[in-house]
This record gives structure tokens, sequence and C-alpha cells, in this order.
């Protein structure tokens, strides 16, 4: 967890859950990102090969340049919504899951969603994330 975040885990709903915190607590000051749903595409577009593990990481991996590009870090990621066409994929390779989350995120367990959809807009696409981000304040003379 950033040492900005704050995990919010009441005993009164099990504690702090297996890779996600119940909620998040962003510091007074904070600029908040919303980030549009990634897909796991590539930087020209094309989706990249291999099924739902490795398009999960890299949308992933898309969150997270795009709060890079914010001058934030993936620590400063509060929720993250995974919206996919078969939770079953989900499930069946949560341990690559796991593995493919933490190369990009590391530790950081932000509040987290899943939900199974009937498709997504990207033909091919098997999961689409997006997050909303708690970035420090702007540098004095920045936006």
């Amino acid at each position: 967890m950033s040492a900005r975040l704050v995990a919010v885990d009441p005993p009164e709903v099990g504690g702090r859950g297996s890779g996600y915190s119940n909620g998040i607590v962003a510091p007074a000051g904070s600029r908040i990102l919303f980030v549009s749903g990634q897909v796991g595409w590539d930087s020209e577009r094309r989706l990249v090969a291999g099924g739902f593990v490795p398009q999960l990481e890299a949308a992933l991996e898309n969150v997270a340049a795009v709060v890079r590009a914010a001058g934030g870090e993936p620590t400063d990621v509060a929720r993250l919504t995974l919206f996919v066409v078969d939770k079953g994929e989900y499930l069946a390779g949560l341990g690559a899951v796991g593995a493919a989350y933490r190369r990009v995120f590391g530790r950081h367990f932000p509040a987290m969603s899943l939900v199974e959809v009937r498709g997504l807009l990207e033909p091919g696409a098997r999961v689409e994330v997006e997050a909303t981000a708690a970035l420090p304040p702007a540098p004095a003379g920045g936006e």
C-alpha cells in the first residue's frame, strides 16, 4: 500500500480481502485521476496474444502507463474495476492472474471489483480494466 493511501478493512466485512482492500482513504489535497477502461493491447492497438492472462497484464500495464503519464505511480491507484467476459477464465487462471498483477502493481492492493459482462467494445478483448488514482499534489506552478 502506498504510504499516502490508507486501507480500510473493518472486521465487520471480514477484514482485508485476498488481493484487494475493502476501502481506500486518500489524503486531502490529492489529485484524482480517472483512467478509462484499458484493454490488453500494445501501443499499436493490437490485442496481445495468449488469451486472458496476457491481456489482463497488458491492460494493467496500460493503466499504470496512464497513471505515470499523469505524474503518479501504480501505488497511487485507489480503485480498480475489472470487466471480464468470462469469470471462469479469471478463476481458472487465478495463480497466473496474481503473478501478472504483482508484476505490474507489486504488493499494492487497491479497492477492487470484478464484473462479468456479456462483451466488450473491442472485438477479441477478454478483459478491460478501469481505475481511479489519488495522485500527489501537483508541484508548484503545475496543473
